[in-house]
């Protein structure tokens, strides 16, 4: 029997976790978070992420308002906004996949440290609105929010049980040749 591979069990296992328990996640522990994110692979290693920490409840209050994920965003330790730095950018279909990539390795890393977390996308119907509520200035463009923290007990309940249906892999190939 072949061993798993701890990297493609890490990406079977994590999920999206939009309940979060009353608990402090540290400084380091997001450091080494936004760490794993600037990892990720970029055209040209322009890195064209940046990155805005919320923990403040008012300001975490404020963002809730912009999405329809608003109880997510309250409960969530920590907020990770995460932009595309238009002023790095060579290629913007790249850039865009890079901080997809980027926003990937934050969750992986989030899920290996026994942490939840999701990726809000629904939020940038706001994007505008989010930027100047977080004085991001012009130059950068919301890409999603990570909200995260110490799963909550319906959470823990999800993580123990099974996961999401894929496709199969002969619905998805279409040529091998």
């Amino acid at each position: 029997m072949r061993k798993r591979n701890p990297v493609a069990e890490a990406i079977r296992t994590r999920r999206s976790i939009r309940q979060f328990r009353n608990a402090a996640v540290s400084d380091d522990t997001v450091n080494e978070i936004l760490e794993a994110g600037s990892w990720a692979p970029s055209g040209k290693n322009n890195q064209p992420w940046k990155f805005a920490v919320i923990r403040d409840a008012d300001l975490k209050g404020a963002l809730a308002t912009m999405t329809h994920y608003h109880a997510t965003v309250r409960q969530a330790s920590v907020c990770i906004a995460v932009f595309l730095d238009t002023s790095r950018s060579y290629d913007r279909t790249k850039d865009v996949q890079a901080v997809g990539a980027c926003l990937q390795n934050m969750l992986l890393t989030i899920h290996s440290m026994g942490l939840g977390g999701v990726w809000l996308g629904e939020i940038l119907k706001n994007k505008e609105k989010v930027a100047n509520l977080l004085g991001a200035g012009t130059g950068l463009e919301l890409m999603a929010v990570i909200a995260m923290g110490r799963p909550g007990e319906k959470a823990m309940h999800f993580l123990a049980g099974e996961g999401p249906v894929r496709k199969r892999l002969e619905d998805l190939v279409f040529l091998r040749k």
